[in-house]
């Protein structure tokens, strides 16, 4: 039982309903609904928890009763697929909720909004959207992005009492804990190769770190907080990224709840200041972005650990469109048209990876 009053509970389901929700996530297949809840402070009680956030702030958490290994989508039973039974959308049927004229325009705004003082760097995205009345199949869908696209903190969530429907090859981590031992790891810069890669890349990636410390130090320890590795390229299908390491020692007392009220949304697709880039955002950009760009993973309440996504590389499913994000980090050195490239350069490889332009 949960500490909080405010638990939804699965309870009254039949063994067949039970199974329904399912998620592969953090190395393990997850089964069996057994609570729903949008209180953090469950992160902290017992069990193994399957957890979405929003960009926008909204949580939930879904307590899970059957976990085993994964090695691969040949899983046993009820969750066996490949990638081969995929049915992607057309490519025409995918819209973008800002074109390459719109996009630029607010690239120059946010450029203007830097020269004026208001704001340093600010995370603009857009959205891509494809009509699907029913959900898709998620495992076709997941075991298609870890064939094509295999990511270190991929997730395919399929959990319709709770309205989740993900399937996320990211390869950024947002918060990660051991304990009290609390690890994020902002990605800003993004190229095909590592010459690709910019002096403006790399100023705007120190930015997001010293972003993420200034988030991390309200709930660590004093002067725990530090930066154990800047800069490294990372390899990942397709594409190359700047990656930094920050690390901190939970202070006494806190939990999932005060971590996550201290940190969201993530720094590397929100902007600095944090505040001042979240008003621009809502701004310029047309639509929510949902999962994307939010948090998505796993917490083992009983062993006190856990792994976060930033939903970034994200499909995700609701009100009858299939939903996939890109953006990129502008900042007074930014060229608008090189910019706009980028977010076909993300997007470009999750599209092949399911089969559409």
């Amino acid at each position: 039982m949960s500490k909080s009053a405010q638990h939804a509970r699965a309870s009254g389901r039949d063994a067949h309903d039970q199974q329904q929700g399912w998620a592969v996530v953090g190395g393990r297949v997850a089964t069996g609904v057994v609570e729903i809840t949008h209180d953090a402070a469950a992160l902290d009680s017992s069990g193994f928890w399957v957890v979405v956030q929003t960009f926008e702030g909204a949580l939930t958490c879904v307590r899970m009763s059957e976990i085993r290994g994964w090695s691969g989508w040949e899983v046993p039973g009820e969750l066996s697929q490949s990638a081969e039974n995929w049915v992607s959308p057309g490519g025409n049927t995918w819209r973008s909720t800002m074109g390459r004229d719109d996009y630029v325009k607010g690239v120059d705004t946010i450029r203007e909004r830097i020269a004026a003082g208001d704001v340093y760097q600010v995370n603009l995205c857009r959205v891509l959207t494809a009509d699907m009345p029913e959900p898709p199949d998620l495992r076709a869908l997941g075991a298609a992005l870890a064939t094509h696209n295999p990511a270190p903190y991929a997730a395919t969530i399929d959990i319709p009492e709770a309205g989740l429907h993900i399937a996320s090859a990211s390869p950024e981590l947002f918060l990660g804990r051991q304990g009290d031992l609390v690890t994020s790891k902002p990605i800003k810069g993004t190229g095909r190769t590592a010459q690709d890669l910019t002096p403006k890349d790399e100023a705007e990636n120190v930015m997001i770190v010293d972003l993420v410390r200034n988030d991390l130090s309200r709930v660590c320890e004093p002067g725990s907080v530090e930066v154990p590795s800047l800069l490294e390229v990372e390899q990942h299908p397709g594409l190359v990224h700047l990656v930094s390491t920050v690390q901190g020692q939970l202070t006494a007392g806190a939990g999932w709840a005060e971590l996550l009220g201290a940190t969201s949304p993530p720094g590397s697709v929100s902007g600095a200041p944090k505040s001042s880039a979240l008003r621009i955002i809502h701004e310029l950009e047309p639509t929510p972005r949902g999962a994307y760009c939010g948090a998505i993973g796993w917490v083992d309440a009983d062993t006190n650990q856990g792994a976060l996504a930033v939903g970034i590389r994200t499909f995700e499913w609701r009100d009858g469109r299939l939903h996939l994000g890109t953006g990129a980090g502008i900042t007074w050195g930014s060229d608008p048209r090189r910019e706009w490239e980028e977010t076909e350069l993300k997007v470009s490889r999750l599209l092949q990876a399911i089969g559409t332009r």
